[in-house]
This record gives C-alpha cells, structure tokens and sequence, in this order.
C-alpha cells in the first residue's frame, strides 16, 4: 500500500486568516450593535477531514476543466422547486438502520487539486468509514481513479485545529448516522437550532453571533448531507433548505466528478468560495457536492465530491 503524505499548508494557512479577519470584524460589529439580517457563513468544507484533498498527496492524472462557469442558458426551476422534487425522491430510497458502534460507509470520487486556484486536477477515489454514533474516529483510504491496486493506508482522519491547521483536535467526528430526525420540516428547523453542528472556532471567535444566526440551521442541514439521512428525514431536511432565502439554481448542464448529468444549486454566504450542491437532472438524487474558492475575483473548482455508495457496515476496512 502507497502511504499519502500531508498536502502543503499555505491553503489552510490563508483559510486561517481569512477565517480570522472575518471573525474580528464580526466581533467588532457585535461590539457596537448587533447587525440586522443574515450573516455569512464558513466555508465548513475546508475545515472538515471530508475536504479530503488538504491531508493527502494525489498522483493521478489532470482534469481539463479549470474553471466555474455560469452558463447563457436559463435554468429550468427554481432552487426551491429542485429541493422539493429532491425531497420526492428522497422519500423512495431504502432505508438503512445502524447502531451507535456501526459505521456509515461512504464511497466517493473527487476531483480535486492540492492548491486552490492553480496546479493540475487530480481524480481520487475515496472510501471513509465514520463513526455511525460519533464515538470513534472517521478512517479512510484513498486511490488515484486510474489505479485500482494504488490505495493508500486506512488511517483516522481528525478534525483540524481551527488555530493551528498543522495540529488534530482530539474530538470525535459528530455522529454520522442521524437516526433521530425529525420528518416534519418545522420540528426539524427546532431541532436544528437547538443542536448545531459544531464549528470548532478558533480562540476569539464570537461563538453567539455565530451559533445564533438564523442561518446555522441550514448549515447544519447541509453538515448532515456527509453522513445518512433517513429517507423521510431526507426528504425534510430538503424541504427546508427549498426555504433557505439566496440559493439559486447554476444554469446550463452540470457534470459530476463521476460524469454523471446533473443540477447545481449554489448555496448562500459562503466565505471564499462558492458551495454547489449537485443533483442528478431526471430524478433529481442528490448526487454529491462541489467547492470552489474566489481568488482575485476568479472563482476555481477546487473540489468535487460524487457520492457512489453509501452502506452500513461493521468495522472500519469492512466493504459492503
């Protein structure tokens, strides 16, 4: 097996300081009065082991696509229209049961490249076991896609230390498997509320501007789209981000890293790039997600995950 070797921290490193800046400038907002209206929101994507590119070195081939662009073409539906007929086809899956020891197995394909907004695209495929009751460690293993024999080890993969992206937060991944949803849209906006995804913010940050936005409930729906959602919850959580105000349907065909032909609804208030999440066109499953960073006013893909399989196994390293 090919171990992988930690990606160059120079992204994490301007993250942090982005990251930094907009926490102060909130904290001095705060200070003087609390601002009306929504506020934006971390690019959650990069500080999660699930970004997979930051903490592994990739080796397959370039990608030609180099950039996001907007197409000339209309879109079809609305952003809220794509959530509700997602939320349709949420309700037909199969459901998955699992119990707090079990793992949620993931199998994903990515396209990815180390730097964000320069350097070739690379394809990994990827397979993450986490924790079903969030009382372990998420492990994982990754390949290059034109390798079936090149994977690396199975290894933990742990939360980064939000004030030092070199260093591992001893906290367990949050539970991946959400058993206990409510399948009401308004129970589930509660919820939600009352237990939001943790951040893990950095020393200084104003924890109630954040955790107390109107929009942390929608972020933490989007959190739970990396683990299982039960079909009836699915379709829920669906319906409530269809209300989530600033989301928009990305017109003209969209390709998933697995070439699969979809629908991109890019998500609000993102801080240095842009969340898509991606859907297929004709039965409208969700697909898997995209992310890109704005440098200079240029926005580039920096990565896009297709989720391939999702299953309920025993033990990291188990195959479904």
């Amino acid at each position: 097996m090919n171990k992988t070797e930690p990606s160059p921290q120079g992204f994490e490193e301007q993250l942090l300081r982005d990251l930094t800046a907009h926490v102060a400038q909130r904290a001095e907002a705060a200070s003087e009065a609390r601002p009306a209206g929504r506020r934006a929101r971390f690019l959650r994507g990069w500080r999660l082991a699930g970004a997979f590119g930051l903490a592994v070195t990739l080796t397959a081939g370039a990608l030609v696509v180099q950039t996001i662009r907007v197409g000339d073409q209309p879109p079809t539906a609305s952003a809220s229209e794509i959530f509700h007929l997602a939320a349709e086809a949420a309700r037909q899956q199969p459901e998955l049961t699992a119990r707090p020891d079990q793992y949620v197995f993931t199998e994903n394909l990515a396209t990815i490249r180390d730097l964000p907004a320069s350097g070739p695209y690379q394809t990994i495929r990827n397979q993450l076991w986490q924790s079903a009751g969030g009382v372990a460690y998420t492990q994982g293993r990754y390949r290059p896609e034109g390798d079936p024999n090149g994977w690396g080890e199975l290894r933990e993969l742990r939360i980064s230390d939000a004030a030092d992206p070199t260093k591992d937060l001893d906290a367990f991944q949050p539970p991946a498997y959400h058993g206990d949803l409510p399948t009401d849209p308004d129970e589930l906006l509660r919820y939600l509320r009352e237990n939001p995804v943790d951040l893990h913010l950095p020393e200084g940050a104003d924890e109630e501007a954040v955790y107390g936005d109107e929009s942390m409930a929608y972020t933490t729906a989007r959190s739970m789209l990396q683990g299982y959602v039960p079909p009836r919850a699915l379709a829920a959580l669906f319906e409530l981000l269809a209300r989530e105000p600033g989301a928009v349907v990305i017109s003209g065909d969209v390709v998933d890293a697995a070439g699969r032909h979809g629908v991109a609804i890019r998500m609000p208030g993102v801080i240095g790039g842009n969340e898509d999440l991606l859907f297929d066109r004709d039965t409208h499953v969700f697909l898997g997600r995209r992310g890109s960073v704005v440098r200079d006013g240029k926005e580039s893909l920096h990565t896009a995950v297709a989720l391939l399989r999702i299953a309920i196994v025993d033990r990291p390293g188990q195959l479904p």
